[in-house]
């Protein structure tokens, strides 16, 4: 089986790597198109995936289109598989003549949350040819309303690597000069400009919600810190720096790690991990429950998914600053409580999100599509 991933950046999408990682161990022959320069094109080489230069782009789309046109000739694969929205659209354009089996794997539910982003998918698929890999119930939901067929649609979850390693404490709170004593709730995304063309006025993660909870809550705990780990995506430096200043004016104790590379040895000195984003796919809470530290998110996207509220974690509305501070304060007030449900938590998405388990999934899914076809 040969199988061609359409991916945008070789900077992220770490997701999409590990996928095709254990697709070749399978025995799939794995190809990408993909832009050239990011810091994971080593791991890609390294794991065996052919390589091929494309950069996927809106504005260039006549180029994206010819190029990617071009590749598949080259590659003839038995299914291409795309794992961002503006690559699957530049996909739908660029293949209507050539009738390979192609499949979404949809990142998160932010483009079917708007009426004109979801009918482009839509409209722009062919029938008989496209399929989805929805990778939460939300969305898989909303396909099935949307009038796709559940012989189109395959509802998986995207793997995680941090299940079976140990990482030590300490480390974060030695760097800020923090004791045991001290409380320290985490955040970890980059920092998304709102998008205005959506209506957005604060970012899409959340930042300025978690930080008005923060505030509530510091005259009551004065040893209350909040650390936000994460720094501007793509380009967004300027909202970065109004984050930056909201928070110091907002919050006494706050600090800003940026963008760093011992993400998973942070998590070991966080006393509970919030995630207010809101639109979301499973996002950062399959990387904190996977840890087993006590996990707040929005009741948003795939959220819910993994996230039960009193069994692995706590639930909020977005938008609410008052709701996630109540949330903090239970947590602080029923440290093993919290712990017992972070620990439930990770049980469960153990058993959810080993990444062999879902990279079969979608190599089983491959054969029954290929299966399908044969058969017509």
């Amino acid at each position: 089986m040969k199988v061609l991933h359409l991916v945008k950046t070789s900077e992220g999408g770490t997701w999409a790597f590990r996928l095709m990682r254990d697709l070749v161990t399978f025995g799939i022959e794995v190809h990408v198109a993909i832009p050239l320069g990011g810091k994971l094109i080593k791991s890609y080489r390294e794991a065996g995936i052919i390589i091929h230069p494309w950069m996927c782009s809106i504005k260039h789309a006549v180029k994206s289109c010819q190029d990617l046109k071009n590749i598949v000739n080259i590659v003839h694969p038995d299914i291409i598989h795309s794992h961002f929205v503006l690559t699957t659209i530049i996909m739908r354009l660029a293949l209507r003549k050539i009738h390979v089996p192609r499949i979404f794997e949809v990142p998160g539910p932010l483009h079917l949350e708007h009426y004109i982003y979801r009918q482009a998918d839509i409209r722009l698929a062919q029938k008989g040819v496209d399929y989805w890999i929805p990778t939460c119930s939300w969305s898989y939901n909303m396909y099935l309303i949307c009038g796709i067929s559940k012989d189109r649609l395959f509802l998986t979850y995207y793997g995680n690597d941090l299940l079976n390693k140990k990482y030590e404490k300490g480390k974060l709170r030695h760097e800020l000069n923090l004791n045991d004593s001290d409380i320290v709730v985490g955040m970890v995304a980059y920092m998304y400009a709102p998008k205005r063309f959506l209506g957005e006025k604060r970012g899409l993660k959340g930042h300025e919600d978690l930080i008005d909870a923060v505030a509530l809550l510091q005259n009551k705990y004065t040893n209350l810190h909040l650390v936000i780990v994460g720094g501007a995506w793509n380009g967004a430096v300027e909202y970065e720096k109004r984050v930056i200043a909201y928070g110091k004016q907002h919050c006494r104790n706050i600090h800003f790690l940026g963008t760093r590379n011992d993400v998973p040895e942070l998590y070991q000195d966080f006393n509970m991990v919030v995630h207010p984003s809101h639109s979301e796919n499973l996002g950062g809470a399959a990387e904190s429950l996977s840890l087993g530290v006590p996990t707040i998110t929005t009741n948003v996207g795939g959220f819910p998914d993994i996230v039960v509220p009193g069994k692995t974690g706590y639930l909020v509305p977005p938008y609410s600053p008052k709701e996630i501070s109540e949330a903090i304060d239970d947590i602080i007030t029923y440290p093993e409580k919290a712990k017992k449900m972070a620990l439930n938590g990770q049980i469960y998405v153990h058993k959810l999100l080993d990444s062999k388990n879902t990279s079969r999934s979608v190599y089983s899914f491959y054969s029954r599509i290929l299966n399908d076809n044969q058969q017509q």
